[in-house]
């Protein structure tokens, strides 16, 4: 039973750090190459001329997609035991918003297609493609709502569990809490990138922790954890 939850947990951390991995390139090595805001001329030719790396981006989204869904599922069974609701809410959240990438995944392969097409098909052409890209990045960036309230039960997991370091669970809890208020100042005040970006630090910081214990331990065995919960 240790060895097959212990698999788990690091085939969990694989699908984590591929949703990593792959959003940090679509996010860095994509988009922010072909979307240009404010600029549909720009973003249109963009698109007409690194078609590839386009194409690269949408492996990549489809790829976080299908990580998030993985990842989520693997949480689910690596502590259903331990609270099923709060293990159902980090599956739920994190389809929630693996849902709302694969719409801004639909929207950025329009903004391709129309980019594409033959002159005349579409009115306005560079608008639409533009839009396409503004509603992809708004799905991106309220998204993190859903991304934020999935760390938020993690963390309750990992205290309730002790299957991790406590130290671990207070972090995703407030990273998580971080999290859901930069998207409220993303969509409120797009202007405070900074205030937005400093939200976000301790939740990266969770990630990453959680993301490496889950590779280099999994998960304690059931006598640590039991003697975890005695100490505390």
């Amino acid at each position: 039973m240790n060895a097959l939850l212990i698999r788990t947990a690091r085939l969990t951390g694989l699908a984590y750090l591929g949703l990593a991995v792959f959003g940090m390139l679509g996010y860095l090595g994509v988009r922010q190459r072909l979307y240009v805001p404010d600029d549909a001329t720009a973003t249109a030719a963009n698109l007409v001329d690194h078609q590839t790396l386009a194409h690269v981006g949408t492996v990549a989204d489809l790829t976080v997609v299908v990580c998030q869904a993985l990842a989520a599922f693997g949480f689910l069974a690596l502590y259903r035991r331990t609270h099923a609701v709060a293990a159902a809410a980090v599956a739920a959240f994190g389809l929630v918003n693996a849902v709302l990438i694969l719409v801004a995944t639909v929207c950025t392969t329009a903004a391709l297609h129309v980019a594409l097409a033959e002159p005349g098909t579409y009115a306005q052409p560079d608008q639409t493609v533009l839009l396409l890209h503004d509603l992809a990045e708004r799905a991106w960036g309220l998204g993190g709502l859903f991304f934020g309230l999935w760390l938020v039960p993690m963390g309750l997991l990992v205290l309730r569990s002790g299957r991790q370091p406590r130290p671990l669970g207070w972090v995703l809890v407030a990273g998580g809490v971080g999290y859901v208020g930069s998207t409220y100042v993303t969509a409120v005040a797009p202007d405070q990138t900074l205030v937005a970006t400093a939200l976000t630090a301790l939740a990266t910081v969770g990630e990453v922790w959680m993301v490496g214990y889950l590779l280099w331990r999994g998960v304690r065995t059931r006598a640590r954890t039991t003697s975890a919960a005695t100490a505390g």
